[in-house]
């Protein structure tokens, strides 16, 4: 080699040195490192010593090395005389880098033998994020133009052809999608516009001046006329060719009834807290009513086992009939709360619907037909089946009390896929339709807006509630789900009850709850009960008392602290929830950190359980009956526990 040689070497050694914003190194012919330049110190992280001689493998991700990527660059690299792509790559302290890589063989200028390789490696991951950031920022401006309903905004190609359609568009005009997309805008024209050649002069300006701006009547859909701004600008390719036109549309009609749209603001603002605040109210009341039927239920029972008159056992039997139906009450008030106890699970649906007909059709009676129609592939739904059947039940109800004189229902359901681009309240994912149809009276605007509010009804005084549908609302969106109404006068109503579909997908097998028999508490507890109320603390002492145990009572969470620490010994503590100062949930961390051998029932109307609570803590729901009572305490307590108070 010459000197001239020698000094070339040299010079590209000092040049390769030199660059910092790119890896450039060797491997030898097997993947193993050679060389190490700056650059590759630099966003690769490793020293000469730590990587010269280990295989670059190491650069690629575990899944990238388990699909054997490294190998197939290098044989590729070989093969074709280059390799080169992007992808993740790991630095020394193993985070992730978006690279672009060139890999290219060396072979021998003479002998053709393959002397290794040269491995180019340059970071791109800012570009990436900026790739990344740009295309979250084009779908954000997409969901943006979708989610505008004040405005029109949609594009015409260059004939006037409109080609998309977003929900204010839809909601200004009164056109969905499919009804306008592919016709010529010069529908929204009135027939003097048209007349007038408005429309070919709208585009024609556009063209022209770079853009159009007016502001006159435009029609929608029903035929009404609205006051618009309207703003068209063309739109242009790289080249400056015009390729269609961008069209914004205001209804400025409201503009001159600006105290009519406040009042309308105001009152919409005035619904939503409305709404909002009979949600806690109802709940609150129901749970506070589940306190007072506890309380009802289970002096009744108590007393119907002292009394042996046939009369007075009557009366004791309707008593807890109505106290019954109470407890249906106050279920239908907590399912519109959304605090109603649910154990969903997959749900097979023409199953489901198979068990309800007999139910069904006695329900509708003679007049009404009923039809059923369920397509072949239908998802199982994620649900509560008893909440579910009642839900169905409710939907089948309300059609048949829209028709007196008769018709027929249709009792159907179908897939359906929430997406991003669905502008759905729902969240992106697969659900099911569970549609109900009848041929009834159907519902004027002004009372389709309040159906699903709790207590409005449209039956007579004795025969609704007002909760039927806000309680099928109120399970669907517990689920997740929604309700949904459709409605015209002299046409029916569809109602819609969306559910998610179950992960296990098609064909799974109805789960059914049916709890195991659980052995009854053979022998005498000392059990702690813990209420604020004295009512219901009186009652739990008297039905625990009529079953056999020994009772202490607190009247709270600091009292049932001091009774533990007595040194007395307990085998249970059943405590409320809702207590002043302390809470049940409170209570059951504190008691379970220092009695952790003591087993724990907590008590309470709501569905929810507190965070946080230790695993085996039991839910007993209020109210209950004393089987329930009964039941929780034999799941609680381990079979083998020798009672304290034995």
């Amino acid at each position: 080699m010459t000197s001239d040689d020698n000094l070339a070497d040299d010079k590209y050694r000092l040049l390769v040195e030199s660059v910092t914003d790119y890896a450039i190194y060797m491997l030898d012919p097997a993947g193993f490192a050679s060389s190490w330049n700056p650059g590759a110190r630099r966003f690769k992280g490793y020293q000469d010593h730590e990587i010269i001689g280990r295989h670059f493998s190491r650069f690629y991700t575990v899944d990238d090395q388990a699909a054997g990527l490294p190998a197939r660059a290098l044989d590729t690299a070989s093969r074709d005389g280059r390799f080169e792509n992007e992808g993740w790559r790991v630095r020394k302290d193993g985070t992730r880098f978006w690279a672009h890589v060139v890999i290219d063989p060396i072979v021998h200028p003479t002998s053709g033998k393959a002397l290794g390789y040269a491995k180019i490696t340059r970071d791109l991951t800012e570009r990436k994020r900026q790739e990344e950031a740009l295309r979250q920022s084009e779908q954000s401006f997409r969901l943006l133009v979708q989610a505008v309903t004040d405005y029109a905004i949609y594009m015409l190609d260059e004939n006037g052809i409109v080609t998309n359609w977003n929900a204010g568009a839809q909601r200004i005009k009164g056109y969905r999608p499919e009804e306008i997309i592919g016709r010529h805008f010069s529908i929204f024209y009135t027939d003097e516009d048209q007349a007038r050649g408005e429309c070919e002069r709208a585009l024609a300006s556009a063209r022209s001046g770079g853009g159009f701006q007016i502001e006159g009547w435009r029609v929608r859909r029903n035929g009404e006329r609205f006051w618009a701004s309207v703003v068209i600008d063309p739109i242009h390719d790289d080249r400056g060719h015009i390729i269609g036109f961008a069209k914004l549309t205001r209804d400025l009609t409201e503009r001159r009834r600006s105290d009519e749209a406040l009042q309308s603001a105001r009152e919409a603002l005035y619904q939503s807290q409305k709404m909002e605040s009979l949600g806690q109210l109802t709940g609150g009341v129901a749970h506070d009513f589940n306190n007072l039927l506890n309380t009802v239920i289970g002096s009744l029972e108590l007393l119907r086992k002292q009394v042996t008159d046939e009369r007075l056992l009557g009366l004791i039997g309707n008593a807890l009939q109505g106290a019954t139906r109470g407890v249906t009450l106050t279920q239908r008030m907590l399912a519109f709360a959304r605090r109603q106890e649910l154990q969903p699970g997959p749900v097979n649906l023409p199953e489901l619907i198979g068990g309800m007909s007999d139910l069904l059709a006695r329900s509708v009676g003679p007049s009404i037909g009923l039809e059923t129609l369920f397509p072949t592939g239908l998802h199982p739904v994620f649900a509560d089946r008893n909440q579910l059947e009642v839900a169905i039940l409710n939907l089948v109800v309300n059609a048949r009390d829209a028709m007196p004189d008769g018709g027929k229902i249709t009792l159907t359901a179908r897939n359906a896929l929430v997406t991003e681009d669905s502008h759905s309240p729902l969240a992106p994912g697969s659900y099911v339709q569970i549609i109900v149809t009848d041929t009834g009276t159907g519902m004027d605007p002004q009372t389709l807006a309040k159906a699903s509010e709790p207590f409005f009804t449209t039956k007579g005084v004795g025969k609704g509630t007002g909760l039927g549908l806000p309680m099928v609302l109120g399970t669907a969106e517990q689920l997740g789900g929604s309700l949904t109404l459709q409605s015209e006068v002299g046409r029916g109503t569809t109602a819609t009850l969306w559910l998610r579909t179950s992960e296990q997908g098609p064909g799974v097998a109805t789960i059914e709850s049916h709890p195991a028999s659980v052995a009854t508490t053979a022998l005498p507890l000392a059990i702690l009960a813990v209420d604020d109320d004295a009512l219901i603390l009186m009652n739990t002492v008297a039905l625990l008392e009529d079953l056999g145990h020994t009772v202490v009572e607190a009247n709270s969470g600091r009292e049932a602290l001091k009774q533990l620490e007595s040194g007395q010994l307990f085998d249970l503590i059943i405590t409320d929830h809702a207590m002043p100062h302390m809470t049940g949930g409170q209570l059951i961390a504190e008691a379970s950190t220092r009695w952790p051998h003591i087993p724990i029932i907590l008590a309470t109307g709501y569905a929810e359980m507190p965070d946080g609570l230790p695993p085996g803590v039991r839910r007993l729901g209020k109210p209950f009956w004393q089987a329930d009572l009964e039941k929780a305490i034999a799941e609680v307590t381990a079979a083998t526990r020798t009672p304290v108070g034995a």
